[in-house]
């Protein structure tokens, strides 16, 4: 069955979150995803509380910028995290925007390098061993995390490029793959990621309902150049494209509601209770 989520955008204010979380929940639905855009929500502190008001939801984090913190301390935040609230607690890593990077000065020489470099590193901790390692980017001295998770988290990288694809093939249990992808897309990027059996496919969809929808898809395509505009109408079209993105190869699909939303509340009821039904 085809995993459904909903979006939080970063561009509402934290203190919106409680009452979207809240809504999500009681209306059962799946998953709920933050961005860790700059500068915008710090996404653990944010998924954090989300999962603390809730009971049933899932919070993912999709994605924590590797360049922005040490591998040892992302090691503890979503260790403390899974022991704090089991596997409602997913957390996506990945380069993150590299014009962000640079404005922090974080940006790294050899992105590749570097996310290759924390993933083995990160891994390693979840699973409870002690790491010493020399690299370009991560060092770490007989490094070993004493509240391991139990089981240990799956890892997923956001990824977009050929190359990170296949990295993330390599190393990760899943992508994700941002907002925009088209189900042609979807399939091509399954293609790169290689056939790693159960590995999870996680894809953006910008999706709107009500009566304004295929205006505010329509802006928001023009606006960020996606290549695709995404879902407008009712539960019934949202449901079908939902499956057009299932049949291309994506386990979980999470709707991406438009910046002008007039009902961020509204917007993860419909999700969860009209379209989630019509789903397989």
């Amino acid at each position: 069955m085809t995993k459904l989520g909903a979006v939080f955008l970063p561009s509402n204010p934290p203190e919106r979150l409680r009452d979207i979380a809240r809504a999500a929940d009681e209306a059962g639905l799946e998953q709920l995803w933050l961005w860790e855009d700059c500068f915008l929500n710090g996404g653990v502190a944010a998924a954090s509380a989300a999962l603390a008001w809730t009971t049933r939801l899932s919070v993912g984090i999709g994605i924590v910028p590797v360049p922005f913190r040490n591998v040892a301390l992302a090691a503890m935040e979503i260790a403390t995290m899974r022991r704090m609230f089991g596997d409602r607690a997913i957390v996506g890593i990945g380069h993150g925007v590299q014009e962000w990077m640079a404005q922090v000065g974080a940006k790294a020489a050899s992105p590749m390098t570097l996310l290759r470099e924390h993933a083995t590193a990160l891994r390693a901790l979840l699973h409870g061993e002690t790491v010493t390692t020399h690299g370009r980017y991560v060092r770490l001295d007989a490094v070993a995390l004493d509240w391991v998770p139990d089981p240990a988290p799956e890892l997923l990288f956001g990824a977009t490029g050929p190359k990170t694809l296949r990295l993330s093939g390599e190393l990760a249990d899943g992508t994700i793959l941002v907002a925009g992808t088209s189900p042609e897309g979807v399939a091509a990027a399954r293609a790169q990621i290689g056939g790693r059996e159960g590995h999870e496919l996680v894809v953006f969809v910008p999706a709107a309902t009500g009566p304004t929808a295929e205006r505010r898809i329509a802006k928001q395509q023009e606006s960020s150049g996606m290549d695709f505009a995404g879902a407008a109408g009712d539960a019934k079209a949202v449901a079908a494209t939902i499956e057009r993105f299932a049949e291309a190869g994506a386990t979980t699909v999470v709707l991406q509601p438009t910046a002008d939303d007039p009902e961020p509340e509204g917007f993860v009821r419909f999700v969860a209770e009209e379209v989630r039904p019509l789903i397989g």
